[in-house]
């Protein structure tokens, strides 16, 4: 699933391809895209609008539109936006497509068909519970530690819980952990003040790093240029298990923690307290 810095290269990218145009039409090939309103309203409504500010809230695309409409966009699995010209062949996989002024049109494309659009006045009253940014001065060491005390399931996966770290996902979290020797595994409400303040500063590194390398390139992720991200190569856990740790030449494990794979080294990422 593209995750914080996965959608972050999908709005830089598509900022300067689509702030300002007008929406000339639009077409809905898989129905269940379109979360809100039914799909014959959203076509209906979105027609003539001009595309303002394109945002991020966690793995949120909030695309602006004139008239106090906003497109949410959250792209799932493997759901990717990409702006091409309107006579370029059809991909088997385009779920939804907007014509733009110009000759161009936007079109969303999504293998397993599991993103979800909303075209809404009130894009909070869409989004799930979300807590603050992870770039942002709001997301502290002391914050971290207070959203974890009484939370006694693993730290991994509390970190995935979208209202403690918004727009984490597997790679950032297994990332942060190790970049912060904390296992996985390890109670979140154990962590200390000092681990939690580490922990913060390792999650936002991973993140900034992410971004400025435009994403990992895995399963079938492609940002709208359909040019890799980058990151992927400078993976120090995930998706490298049997390999010896960058830290320590320990081999690296995977286990599922919340039924989701992990990658940690035994050695420098110790369960005890």
């Amino acid at each position: 699933m593209p995750e914080l810095p996965e959608v972050e290269t999908h709005i830089v990218e598509l900022r300067p391809l689509l702030e300002g145009r007008r929406v000339e039409g639009a077409s809905v090939f898989w129905p269940r895209t379109i979360a809100e309103p039914d799909p014959d309203r959203f076509c209906d409504l979105i027609r003539y609008r001009r595309f303002g500010e394109l945002q991020r809230r966690a793995k949120y695309m909030l695309l602006g539109l004139d008239a106090g409409w906003t497109l949410v966009v959250h792209l799932r699995m493997t759901g990717t936006l990409r702006v091409v010209p309107s006579d370029r062949k059809m991909d088997r996989h385009t779920q939804v497509v907007l014509g733009l002024e110009g000759g161009e049109e936007l079109r969303y494309l999504d293998l397993r068909k599991f993103g979800r659009f909303w075209l809404v006045r009130d894009a909070d009253r869409v989004l799930p519970s979300l807590g603050p940014e992870p770039l942002s001065r709001h997301f502290t060491g002391r914050w971290l530690h207070g959203a974890l005390a009484r939370r006694q399931a693993a730290i991994k996966a509390v970190l995935l819980d979208q209202s403690v770290g918004a727009g984490v996902g597997n790679i950032y979290a297994d990332e942060a952990l190790f970049r912060a020797r904390i296992h996985p595994e390890r109670p979140a409400a154990s962590l200390t003040l000092k681990e939690c303040q580490t922990l913060c500063r390792t999650i936002r590194h991973v993140l900034r790093t992410g971004i400025a390398w435009r994403g990992s390139f895995v399963s079938s992720y492609e940002p709208p240029s359909g040019v890799p991200g980058r990151f992927q190569a400078r993976h120090q856990v995930f998706r490298r298990t049997g390999e010896p740790c960058p830290r320590c030449r320990t081999v690296i494990e995977r286990i599922r923690v919340g039924q989701r794979s992990t990658h940690y080294c035994p050695a420098c990422q110790q369960v005890s307290v």
